[in-house]
């Protein structure tokens, strides 16, 4: 072979190198955009899961009325009923928004002392345990969220209003005041 035809096949082979190495570049890159596009819808499909699941947004379920000792009315709100195992455990992990006009009513099958933590809760709450005369006997308020602390019950409780943190200070709620609900 000439000289002049083998420089002419380097200068193909080199060519085909250098396009070669330029199409990979490009698919590198492409393959990398890819990947974040990937990301980013699964991100958002989880977003949106969370905010679509059953159980994971309020649903009025009743209305729960916070009374004086004396009897007069305090406050109203609506509440949502957790009076299953599942529903108390789940209770408002998750949740992102709630109401001042909204609660959770925790309904245990007796009296006894009770304990809440703030694991995967997203919003602080004032928490009232309420025993079977249906009396607020303790009160939890600002509580600190995604913890593990626990919030005990000061006396047996057969009954916890969950609300949103500050609710207690700004309708005067306290213990020894009572609930009704229907």
């Amino acid at each position: 072979m000439s000289k002049k035809k083998k420089q002419e096949r380097q200068h193909i082979i080199e060519k085909q190198d250098t396009l070669s190495k330029k199409k990979k570049q490009k698919l590198y890159f492409v393959f990398a955009v890819l990947i974040i596009v990937a990301a980013v819808v699964v991100f958002y499909s989880l977003d949106k899961e969370e905010e679509t699941m059953p159980g994971y947004s309020f649903k009025k379920e009743g209305e729960l009325t916070f009374l004086k000792q004396s009897g007069e009315e305090i406050k109203r709100i609506d509440i949502e009923v957790a009076d299953t195992e599942y529903d108390r455990a789940l209770g408002l992990m998750f949740r992102k928004v709630m109401t001042e006009n909204q609660g959770m009513l925790f309904i245990f099958p007796y009296e006894q002392f009770q304990s809440f933590w703030m694991r995967n809760t997203y919003i602080s709450l004032d928490m009232l345990f309420v025993n079977a005369d249906k009396e607020i006997v303790t009160i939890h308020k600002n509580t600190q969220v995604l913890t593990d602390k626990s919030y005990p019950s000061s006396k047996p409780a057969k009954y916890v209003v969950e609300v949103i943190a500050g609710f207690c200070d700004a309708y005067g709620v306290e213990v020894g005041d009572k609930i009704i609900w229907k």
